[in-house]
């Protein structure tokens, strides 16, 4: 039998298809990049210019570096970030294992009862979540925002990853329990590697959000020593007078995390997406 190859024509198509919106994509990234190298002048004179030897500066870096501790807010958003996407990986692909895997009386209303977190943002718990935080003693801790990162992404978490997982081959896990491998044992060894496009999907909708969220750390953690990333640059941003150079080094330097991670995930991260699209 004579296999079908789709057309050469179409795989062209295609590729340029998604250089041009990976291009459409990073233009912001590039005009951010290109401006934080520029004198303030030349930034509203002429945004798209390439930095020449006129408007090449490095002034706003050293801004960042000068006033404020930018390493530390770093560090706070790297510990914040990389925890609270363990847990709720961890925690997300557990509760989903066991719904999709075991029947039991109100398996479908906890499942239920979990999407409802996608629908209700937890934005509306602010004043409740700060009550709770300041009555345990967590208010500016990392901990704090660890918690309420984990909880607001456990439910896509757990929704999309127990669908992946309901795919997973019966007799596979099946001929695990034969050999004798305990439930947890199919659960790290069986299981979880046959859904990492999942889990690369659930790691980078949920890590943008963390990395580039104000609104909790204002609220939650706006203490010098416990300030994260985007928090710390809102010094440069005044009701009357904004430092651009700053700002715009600021966002350069914060948006290389995003970029690595999505470089080291994109190819899991399509698979996750397009999984079960084409057949």
């Amino acid at each position: 039998m004579s296999t079908l190859r789709k057309p050469a024509g179409t795989t062209i198509a295609a590729h340029a298809i998604l250089i041009t919106y990976t291009l459409i994509a990073l233009f912001p990234v590039f005009v951010i990049l290109i401006n934080s190298f520029k004198t303030r002048r030349a930034i509203f004179r002429e945004p798209l210019a390439l930095p020449n030897a006129d408007s090449f500066s490095l002034i706003g870096y050293q801004t960042v570096f000068n006033q404020g501790d930018f390493f530390l807010y770093f560090q706070n958003s790297m510990i914040v970030t990389v925890v609270s996407l363990t847990l709720i990986l961890l925690f997300g692909a557990m509760a989903a294992f066991a719904l999709a895997e075991y029947g039991f009386r109100g398996n479908t209303l906890m499942g239920l009862y979990l999407a409802l977190g996608i629908m209700i943002p937890i934005r509306i718990g602010t004043v409740a979540i700060l009550e709770m935080m300041v009555s345990t003693g967590l208010v500016n801790t990392l901990t704090a925002l660890i918690l309420v990162y984990t909880a607001q992404g456990l439910p896509l978490a757990v929704f999309i990853l127990s669908e992946f997982m309901r795919g997973v081959s019966d007799d596979l896990k099946n001929a695990g329990r034969i050999d004798g491998l305990s439930e947890y044992q199919i659960f790290f060894r069986l299981v979880l590697p046959l859904v990492r496009p999942a889990m690369a999907t659930v790691a980078v909708f949920n890590m943008i959000p963390i990395w580039n969220d104000l609104w909790f750390p204002l609220i939650l953690a706006p203490a010098e020593e416990v300030k994260t990333l985007t928090l710390g640059s809102q010094v440069f941003i005044g009701q009357f007078v904004t430092d651009w150079n700053a700002v715009l080094s600021a966002l350069s330097m914060a948006i290389l995390p995003v970029m690595i991670l999505y470089v080291i995930f994109s190819r899991q991260l399509i698979r996750g997406i397009t999984s079960g699209a084409v057949k």
